[in-house]
């Protein structure tokens, strides 16, 4: 097993300090967010902005202070802006989110593009162009389908890709399984690079599972709150420190 990328989600779209008090949602706080959960063992950060009233945003001005701040403040951490609709943006929105930061890295969901298929080769062909590296979100196996459908037809550039695939749920809810893995993997070319994030309490379980087949880990609080036995995490870094001790004893 080779050692995985561990990338934080510290906030996600949707939780609130009323959902637990250490979540990051103002830029200090997730300045100090990322330096901890640094040296917990994080590689790198998913990053979900809030604007004035608490609430998920995609402004561009915000993101590009935010890069900045986290650049200094962290700079041997990788960073990854999230296009997340969250049931509020439209694909319109997302792209141009994209084309007015031009991030090296960004999050996209297949899911969420498919809502405008139109608009998906703008999509893909301003990332290309402007060199942001996407990493595409799936949630299932019709999601992958759709994904190697649109490599097939040049709306996603050739070449390796990178998948994020989810295990579980937000809405339902539902806790991610590993054996939910496979059918998603068999879909995707060998040479893809992917990720797995888990809901609920069987997110390290899940991640774990999925460093054992050579996947990269994303963990936090977007995802889960609560480690195996429903206790809450103390903050961010005290649930990628125990992954990375997981982790570690997995590969001893």
């Amino acid at each position: 097993m080779t050692d995985p990328l561990i990338m934080v989600a510290p906030t996600g779209a949707r939780w609130t300090k009323r959902d637990h008090p250490q979540l990051p949602v103002t830029l200090p706080e997730l300045i100090k967010t990322a330096r901890s959960c640094h040296m917990a063992g994080a590689g790198a950060m998913h990053v979900h902005l809030r604007d004035d009233r608490g609430l998920h945003t995609l402004d561009v001005g915000r993101y590009r202070e935010a890069l900045q701040e986290l650049s200094h403040a962290v700079p041997g951490m990788k960073l990854q802006i999230t296009t997340e609709a969250a049931g509020h943006f439209s694909v319109d929105e997302q792209l141009a989110c994209l084309a007015g930061l031009s991030p090296d890295w960004a999050s996209i969901s297949v899911r969420e593009i498919a809502r405008a298929p139109d608009c998906a080769p703008r999509l893909y062909a301003t990332c290309h162009a402007q060199r942001t590296k996407v990493q595409h979100i799936l949630y299932d196996v019709a999601d992958a389908a759709l994904l190697m459908d649109w490599l097939s037809k040049g709306i996603v550039p050739d070449g390796p890709i990178s998948v994020l695939i989810v295990l579980g749920r937000y809405d339902r809810p539902l806790a991610g399984r590993v054996g939910d893995l496979g059918p998603v993997l068999e879909i995707l070319p060998a040479a893809t690079r992917w990720m797995v994030c888990a809901f609920g309490p069987t997110e390290h379980q899940c991640l774990t599972g999925a460093a054992r087949l050579g996947g990269d880990c994303r963990v936090g609080f977007e995802n889960s709150l609560c480690n195996g036995d429903g206790q809450r995490w103390r903050d961010n870094a005290h649930s990628v420190q125990s992954l990375v001790s997981a982790l570690g004893r997995m590969a001893a």
